[in-house]
């Protein structure tokens, strides 16, 4: 689709954000669906084919939710633990498909797995990045009450990332309010951190927003259900929403 002799990637470095859903057989209630798994590494390819640096955070609500772990009585802090391994698994299957599409890539986790994965080094990242080679963030930030927003945010920051591309399903970009209760809500395609967090809209953890607020950072939104949004963006065209520092 993207003829890269006449049209260049915006960016150099970018995170991706993935939610754990994405990655998810919603028909026969599978935690993965290859068919998502391999039109995300298809993507993933094309991007890393035009040089740009790619670092990817994926969240765990396909194996994991905070709400379960209330019905069954866990405590947060071990929920939020258990959702940090739950990225790992998720980062783990992303490799395997981005590997199969012959992509060099690391998953760099905030907790320590070594036989699976590496730990996470900010110079050691940088490096991989700098060789073209994927990396994705697993492990959350290693602490509990963090989102995987806010490892995308403190990655993006940590790593020199020139913007965080942020999939959400089924849903086009951000809202004044919630679309699938109000057939009304009006789509906001730019947006500043200070608007963001003001207005409360619940696009992402508004922690996230905050961290980003003084930085050169942009955060894209757009419908993950068509993987070839995330070429459009880095293109340049109108895809969604933007989230700026003005």
């Amino acid at each position: 689709m993207y003829n890269k002799a006449v049209m260049k990637p915006i960016y150099k470095r970018v995170i991706i954000k993935l939610s754990g859903e994405a990655l998810a057989d919603q028909e026969n209630h599978s935690i993965y669906d290859r068919a998502k798994l391999q039109r995300i590494a298809t993507t993933i390819k094309k991007v890393a084919d035009t040089g740009v640096q790619i670092g990817i955070v994926v969240g765990a609500g396909n194996i994991w939710r905070g709400k379960l772990a209330d019905t069954v009585g866990i405590d947060h802090s071990t929920a939020d633990y258990m959702g940090m391994l739950g990225t790992i698994m998720n980062g783990l299957a992303i490799q395997s498909a981005c590997e199969e599409k012959g992509l060099d890539t690391r998953v760099a986790s905030a907790i320590n797995v070594p036989q699976v994965c590496e730990p996470y080094i900010r110079r050691k990242a940088i490096h991989h990045l700098n060789k073209n080679c994927v990396v994705i963030f697993a492990g959350g930030t290693g602490n509990p009450f963090f989102t995987t927003d806010s490892n995308a945010a403190l990655k993006a920051l940590d790593c020199d990332a020139d913007a965080i591309l942020m999939g959400k399903n089924n849903v086009e970009g951000v809202y004044d309010s919630d679309p699938r209760a109000n057939p009304n809500a009006k789509l906001l395609k730019k947006l500043t951190f200070q608007e963001t967090v003001e207005k409360q809209l619940q696009v992402m953890d508004l922690t996230a927003v905050a961290q980003l607020e003084k930085s050169k950072i942009k955060i894209h939104v757009f419908n993950m259900e068509d993987p070839e949004n995330i070429m459009r963006v880095l293109m340049g065209e109108d895809v969604g929403s933007v989230i700026s520092e003005e």
